[in-house]
């Protein structure tokens, strides 16, 4: 396995939406924009193929074009140290290696993997870890388990599932779209435990803000509960409303960490209110609002997926509105 020169630092990682351009092609030129803005933004990596990027809509070449776009992006313009995770999820751990040696080419620091789902009947539990283990064995880059069960026909990792995942030395974080901030707080609990070093081996590279051998990192993933993952020990977030106010994002979890708490769970507020239009609209709202609020190009959906309706779009404009408008004064 390949060891990334790029960390996982605690912070804000933006799951990314895809791009087309008129022909229903992969919109380059808009992927790196995208890119390079948030990282201008200070956020602390880009995660690509995820529910957010239309994964399941995208062939192999296309997601291999994506990867490789917002790498030479990043690198073009100065964010040589901000890692790419990728989405590699599929339903069998044999295209699933497939995905992640594809992700390593691409030029991929991590990969984020989905349980298989298709047949959920089978999916015991020793299954979906010999699953996780598999992966792990065999992919190029390290690995971060992403528990989403509403993506997967509701399989659900308990934190006992994760931290037993957690030994092994290529699987070196979760993301929690779940929501569950209790399970959360185990999690962190278990690695902070073992010194955030479970194989004392700082050299996957993952680091938190005060330790190099924190190898296991643990992410909410939506914006609506940053502050209750900060409190649990946790890393930040992965969050699909930081693809529009990436830098409220990554000020509201500055605040945390100045210890200004009340202002902090204010602008809380205020990002959680955005997260649910997004949540409730999906990657189709996503980019509705970047290319109503930001101009961009590219934001058709690929089909069978369609634009929302006038009627959703004015509403979704009118409840971002607060939102971007402090996004535009950071």
């Amino acid at each position: 396995m390949t060891r990334p020169s790029r960390l996982l630092k605690q912070g804000i990682y933006v799951p990314t939406v895809a791009f087309f351009t008129e022909s229903d092609e992969v919109d380059i030129p808009t992927t790196k924009k995208h890119a390079v803005h948030l990282a201008s933004a200070g956020v602390a990596g880009i995660t690509v193929q995820g529910s957010n990027g239309e994964a399941v809509h995208l062939d192999r070449e296309e997601r291999n074009s994506i990867t490789a776009a917002t790498r030479s992006a990043l690198d073009e313009n100065g964010f040589t140290s901000v890692p790419v995770i990728v989405g590699c999820g599929a339903q069998s751990t044999r295209e699933t290696i497939r995905l992640c040696h594809d992700a390593a080419e691409a030029g991929g620091d991590y990969v984020l993997v989905l349980p298989p789902c298709y047949y959920k009947s089978m999916m015991a539990r020793d299954v979906l870890l010999q699953f996780f283990r598999d992966v792990a064995d065999a992919s190029p880059l390290p690995v971060l388990i992403y528990n989403y069960p509403g993506a997967v026909a509701g399989i659900d990792l308990d934190s006992d599932d994760v931290i037993a995942l957690a030994q092994h030395d290529n699987i070196v974080g979760i993301k929690l779209t779940c929501g569950n901030t209790g399970k959360l707080a185990r999690i962190a609990s278990a690695v902070a435990a073992s010194g955030n070093n479970l194989k004392s081996d700082s050299s996957n590279g993952v680091q938190n803000g005060n330790s190099s051998n924190h190898r296991f990192v643990t992410f909410g993933g939506s914006a609506d509960f940053t502050l209750q993952t900060l409190v649990a020990g946790g890393d930040g977030v992965i969050a699909g409303v930081a693809n529009l106010i990436p830098r409220a994002c990554v000020k509201l979890m500055q605040l945390y960490q100045d210890g200004k708490v009340e202002e902090a769970q204010k602008l809380q507020s205020l990002v959680a209110r955005a997260d649910w239009v997004t949540i409730r609209t999906g990657f189709v709202g996503v980019k509705a609002a970047l290319e109503a609020f930001w101009g961009y190009k590219g934001c058709e959906p690929r089909r069978p997926c369609v634009r929302l309706g006038a009627g959703e779009l004015e509403r979704l404009k009118t409840e971002l509105q607060e939102a971007v408008e402090v996004e535009n004064k950071l």
